[in-house]
């Protein structure tokens, strides 16, 4: 199932055309020589304001010195822009910030996330969604039923039989505690929920037990997102997403972007293992009965 956002995707080669040109050391009107353009198009082009032509993208990374495999790989990603956006039913109630992380949610083949509070939207029941959104001091009351609404949309593809979204989520044991809903029926059924989801190949739910202290998540959410296509070569680069109270960072350069990856490889290693996760979740729903 494909989810392609136009706007996201020129983010994205705004992204990586950056970072090559940075690397390459070349200044923006330099390049818009190149290009016969003006440097500011370059700057447009960089902040995903405007979408080069393949053409561009080819004279661009050619002057970059760039390989053709990633001269290709560019050039194929600006082809996919040239369609509508699924998102557009719910333009009116997310926010740019957000927009841009769900554009690219539906462009990635494997998210990573950490979740320290609530459980991440990609693992949640209708139920517990609404419970998270209301009240909200940040969501108006007549577009919460909507906003779940998308939530439940993004979530189409992990269950896609058609290249479906891999999701690591990595949980702190304290939010399979954290009363979320109008009643405990709200809970249970969140937790028999992530049961069927952690027997999915393409998700993993870890829990992490309270009772290890210090981790490497303790700085605060965050989640890594891979874009790879179905023979498993790199689309794009990975790109860091870290949510802050409305509003959100992105993380582009590599060394960063490494950094959070072996962040989330630390915590797997001290997390529950699949099947303990599991015991741990079944342990919380015996309660229930």
């Amino acid at each position: 199932m494909e989810r392609v956002d136009p706007s996201a995707l020129r983010w994205l080669i705004g992204v990586e055309l950056t970072n090559y040109r940075k690397h390459a050391g070349a200044s923006q009107a330099e390049v818009g020589k190149a290009l016969k353009i003006s440097g500011g198009m370059v700057a447009h082009f960089e902040v995903g304001r405007h979408l080069p032509s393949p053409q561009q993208i080819d004279v661009m990374l050619t002057h970059y010195g760039a390989p053709r495999y990633d001269i290709d790989r560019l050039g194929y990603l600006a082809g996919r822009a040239d369609k509508s956006s699924w998102l557009a039913r719910w333009n009116d109630i997310i926010p740019d910030w957000a927009r841009t992380y769900v554009g690219l949610e539906g462009l990635a083949s494997h998210v990573v996330t950490y979740a320290p509070l609530v459980l991440n939207a990609l693992t949640q029941t209708r139920e517990y969604s609404a419970g998270v959104t209301a009240p909200s001091s940040r969501v108006r009351p007549d577009q919460e039923e909507r906003l779940v609404g998308l939530r439940m949309e993004r979530q189409d593809r992990v269950f896609s039989a058609e290249n479906p979204l891999h999701v690591t989520m990595i949980v702190e044991e304290s939010v399979l505690d954290r009363p979320i809903g109008s009643s405990p029926e709200v809970m249970r059924g969140q937790l028999e929920h992530l049961l069927e989801l952690g027997e999915r190949e393409n998700v993993a739910i870890l829990v992490l037990p309270t009772a290890i202290g210090r981790h490497d998540g303790l700085e605060g959410q965050f989640t890594v997102l891979h874009f790879r296509d179905t023979d498993d070569e790199i689309q794009a680069r990975p790109v860091v997403f870290v949510e802050i109270p409305d509003d959100a960072i992105y993380i582009q350069e590599q060394r960063q972007v490494a950094q959070y990856t072996r962040n989330a490889d630390q915590l797997r290693e001290v997390a529950l293992s699949p099947a303990e996760s599991a015991t741990a979740i079944r342990t919380r729903l015996a309660a229930f009965e």
